[in-house]
């Protein structure tokens, strides 16, 4: 597979407030407010979905208002309540060891924000965003992190993208049990692997609409939830080969950064577009190319851009 290059952004946009946040979205605009499905852009759906936030989000209420008003753009509010966002299905390798949090994500890089954000909603949270302010993952200043995986099966139902899940979990909790309890009661709209870390435990949940909260084994996950795989799944996406590996390298960059857990198929949406090892004890994380690495803190963090290569080189 050809290498491929791509910049990524680092800003902080405070509380959203300051117009930094607002004019980064609104040029995304165009792209992203396709995302949203035809029955969010009605009247009813966009009840609903504001009616779902608030119940099952109350504390970012005011956020989102905020925000609405600062993207000024029709349908902002219902898209940023993201419980109306079409179904979108991701790669990804992850797991949490030790207090720290390692993951590959993988996706096709021109659906991919590429953008590291600092933010204030209601506390300091640096993450990989998406989505307006979705999060792929991300840590807070209690030294909570969080990341996410497809759970590999292709069905849908009524509720929020795991996006604005896991910024929620950020915002509101400070440590894993508290945020596995809140995820129980989170209606989320297609299956996800969930790896949370704190200082003194890792997990990793699977959720979905059709499932209750399970508990995985370990504390790593790659692009299934139940066994056995098909076949045909496991040609494509090398989920089980993934797992055993992660399980046998543990939290090791080095692993990360080639086959088989680093994967090239762009053109299909399954290539790694970064890797990102969060130590949220510490407040910093550290993303991963071949051959370079960006490091962001709570103490220090840099706005600015970085323009990678991705792939493995010929």
């Amino acid at each position: 597979m050809s290498q491929q290059r791509m910049t990524f952004r680092a800003i902080d946009v405070g509380d959203g407030g300051d117009g930094q946040w607002a004019a980064h979205t609104q040029a995304l605009w165009p792209v992203t407010e396709g995302w949203m499905s035809e029955e969010g852009r009605t009247p009813e759906g966009a009840a609903r979905a504001r009616k779902l936030f608030e119940t099952h989000m109350p504390e970012l209420v005011p956020v989102l208002d905020r925000l609405a008003r600062q993207l000024d753009r029709p349908g902002g509010e219902t898209f940023l309540t993201l419980a109306t966002l079409r179904p979108f299905f991701a790669g990804c390798t992850q797991i949490g060891s030790d207090g720290t949090l390692l993951r590959n994500y993988d996706f096709s890089p021109d659906e991919c924000e590429g953008t590291i954000v600092s933010s204030h909603f209601l506390r300091p949270v640096i993450g990989t965003q998406d989505a307006g302010w979705g999060l792929l993952d991300g840590m807070n200043d209690a030294g909570l992190a969080v990341s996410l995986t497809f759970g590999g099966r292709f069905v849908h139902g009524p509720g929020f993208a795991i996006l604005i899940v896991l910024r929620y979990l950020l915002e509101t909790c400070d440590r894993v049990d508290e945020a596995v309890d809140r995820l129980r009661s989170l209606p989320i709209g297609i299956p996800q692997n969930v790896t949370l870390v704190d200082p003194d435990r890792a997990v990793t949940v699977f959720v979905g609409p059709d499932i209750p909260l399970t508990e995985a084994p370990e504390a790593c996950a790659t692009n299934h939830q139940h066994l056995p795989v098909p076949d045909e799944q496991e040609r494509f996406s090398r989920t089980q080969e993934r797992l055993r590996t992660i399980r046998g390298a543990g939290a090791d960059v080095a692993a990360m950064l080639k086959p088989p857990l680093y994967l090239s198929a762009y053109d299909q949406g399954l290539g790694t577009v970064y890797t990102a090892h969060y130590r949220p004890t510490e407040g910093r994380v550290t993303y991963h190319w071949p051959g370079e690495s960006w490091e962001q803190s709570f103490a220090d963090f840099a706005p600015g851009s970085r323009t990678v290569t991705l792939g493995e080189a010929a």
